[in-house]
């Protein structure tokens, strides 16, 4: 009898995992090509949610992780799909922060700050399947640069950098670096709009078109590594900053909270992933820099993150960024 008993309660839990990953994959939009592919992807979908109870179980842990549109993906599938494949090394950018910051004539920052409380921070976007996101760290920062300086709203095309910025050791989507797109974005000279030149997620011929440009930049200013300081007052001082870090595989799972991590690198090689940190703070004694990422808003929180600030998480502090751009004279 008890035999029987414990092998119901088994058909009934393997029964409520299965309808909870038809829950998930609807909201999704999940399809899937065939029965077997289906079966596939629900043996990972388990295998990555006994991950994120395994995270959220970690009484260690200053986030949290959860189910998202990433959670029937393997770990190397979501590397290839979503991060960068070709090397990049932050230590080769020159450094001009310091020169900048003291123009800035910031000595003190406040203890908490955020661009978004200011509307100076455009919607988060959602790079697809290719590992563009350093195009999209560019034209964030650009963004919001543009709202700060000039109080232009504009979206501006990923595209573009995909497509033209190659000669500034950028190379489509496998890979680049915010500040060599500035640098691009400075001799091209100028960069289009997404409307006029939009985005496909994979990689084209340029045909970038000068009499569109809505936007310029004078160049990228290259904050010091591993200076957080230095970052927090670039962020105050002029806009958000590009920051590159390495991305391991329990980062797909996060939700909410203060992010860390032992697994990552923290070198000026180790960076797979551009993203925009718009704002920093501190919670729960933790201090923490506020990021917009490149994966829709319906991935972490409202498309945002939470990371660690003042250890140079992942290498967070190896290579950050920001466009100069000519404020409007009649502001």
């Amino acid at each position: 009898m008890r035999l029987l008993l414990n092998l119901a309660a088994v058909a009934i839990a393997k029964d409520l995992g299965r309808a909870e990953f038809d829950m998930w994959a609807q909201q999704h939009g999940k399809q899937y090509d065939s029965a077997v592919e289906k079966e596939l992807r629900y043996g990972v979908y388990k295998n990555n949610i006994a991950d994120i109870d395994r995270i959220n179980a970690d009484p260690t842990l200053s986030w949290s992780a959860g189910p998202n549109k990433f959670t029937d993906m393997t770990w190397d599938e979501f590397k290839a799909a979503y991060l960068m494949q070709a090397g990049q090394n932050c230590s080769a950018t020159d450094i001009n922060g310091p020169e900048m910051i003291e123009k800035a004539g910031l000595d003190k920052i406040p203890e908490h700050f955020d661009w978004r409380k200011y509307d100076a921070v455009s919607p988060v976007k959602d790079q697809g399947q290719c590992g563009s996101c350093w195009t999209f760290s560019t034209t964030g920062n650009l963004e919001a640069g543009a709202r700060i300086h000039q109080r232009k709203a504009l979206n501006i095309s990923e595209q573009q950098l995909l497509d033209c910025a190659q000669a500034f050791n950028n190379h489509g989507c496998n890979g680049g670096l915010p500040s060599q797109a500035f640098e691009y974005v400075a001799y091209a000279p100028g960069i289009m709009t997404e409307q006029d030149y939009p985005y496909t997620a994979k990689d084209g011929n340029c045909v970038y078109d000068e009499s569109k440009t809505v936007l310029d930049v004078i160049g990228s200013v290259n904050i010091t590594a591993l200076d957080e300081h230095e970052m927090a007052q670039a962020l105050v001082g002029y806009q958000p900053v590009s920051i590159a870090f390495e991305v391991v595989s329990d980062f797909m799972h996060y939700k909410d909270g203060v992010y860390s991590s032992t697994d990552c690198k923290n070198g000026p090689e180790d960076v797979n992933h551009a993203v925009l940190a718009v704002g920093y703070g501190e919670m729960k004694g933790k201090k923490f820099w506020d990021v917009k990422n490149s994966w829709s808003d319906t991935w972490g929180h409202h498309g945002y993150f939470k990371i660690e600030r003042g250890v140079n998480m992942c290498g967070l502090a190896q290579c950050t960024s920001f466009a100069l751009i000519q404020p409007d004279s009649e502001l």
